[in-house]
């Protein structure tokens, strides 16, 4: 059998958005029943600068550009769903990204390591500080997950992530594209986001052990700045275990995989049929369609 391109997805408010080599296509449920599809070029800075495309930097770029789309998308799915009147502009996306990561910091970097300062009556060595403070930062990232998890709006959205993983399993086995031959396939996926955000949070805990453990701001700002490094890192991992078929490759993403069990959750067939309509929209032009 042919090998399939990857392509991946993210679930927004009502649909799902999927990207292709060429394109990205944000499929979603208006309240009258039909699904409306946004379809736009892909457009990479990396295809521009293909330094950019080498291993490390390429991670980087991809979580950027990740969070660009995934934001318009989510403002496309918010207006066509009804939630939204009108879609975000470039100033506001870039506003929000900001935010984001203004507060990912406080959660995942200031807060872990400030509270870990409260173990030194019991331990004095560096190494132990930072272990600690990875420590805190998976407990935060744990309990941040279970909390978004039992929202009703959230709930929808990871029914939607569920049928996401499953039409692209569905894909990448060569399956036909239609709601009865994907809903059988898993709604759990090696190369999804929740993986790779695992992934970064355990390779922080190993890259930042090493580190001392200097005054606050100076943890702070070193954190700070090797996050562009450990992502490029947890990217490299995660394209390696999408694309192998090892047994210990299996067992080392087992975590990753339980912790979809949260942010996904068994979707509806017209949910399966939304994330089909996206898929459908960036796959390669020489492919057919499966259900053809």
């Amino acid at each position: 059998m042919q090998a399939k391109t990857n392509i991946g997805g993210q679930a927004v408010i009502e649909g799902v958005m999927m990207r292709g080599p060429g394109h990205i296509a944000t499929a979603v449920r208006e309240p009258s029943g039909n699904i409306t599809v946004k379809k736009e070029p892909l457009v990479s800075i990396s295809d521009r600068y293909p330094i950019l495309k080498k291993p490390m930097l390429r991670g980087v770029v991809a979580l950027a550009e990740a969070l660009v789309y995934g934001l318009k998308a989510l403002s496309f799915s918010a207006q066509a769903s009804g939630e939204e009147e009108e879609q975000l502009t470039t100033k506001e996306i870039l506003m929000t990204m900001g935010f984001a990561f203004v507060l990912a910091v406080v959660l995942f970097v200031i807060i872990p390591t400030w509270a870990a300062k409260f173990i030194h009556s019991i331990a004095d060595d560096p190494m132990v500080f930072n272990l600690f403070e990875g420590l805190l930062r998976l407990a935060i990232f744990f309990a941040y997950v279970v909390a978004i998890s039992v929202m009703k709006d959230i709930r929808r959205v990871f029914m939607y992530h569920g049928a996401e993983h499953k039409a692209i399993h569905a894909y990448e086995a060569g399956a036909p594209l239609d709601v009865e031959h994907v809903r059988p396939f898993s709604t759990l996926h090696p190369r999804c986001g929740t993986n790779f955000l695992l992934i970064v949070m355990l390779v922080s805990v190993f890259v930042f052990a090493f580190l001392g453990w200097p005054d606050l701001w100076l943890r702070i700002a070193t954190r700070v700045a090797l996050l562009p490094l450990i992502a490029g890192i947890g990217y490299e991992i995660i394209r390696y275990a999408g694309r192998s078929d090892k047994r210990w490759v299996a067992v080392a993403i087992t975590p990753g995989l339980w912790l979809q069990k949260l942010t996904t959750r068994e979707p509806s067939d017209d949910m399966i049929e939304v994330a089909i309509c996206a898929l459908e929209a960036v796959k390669p032009d020489g492919e057919v369609k499966a259900n053809a």
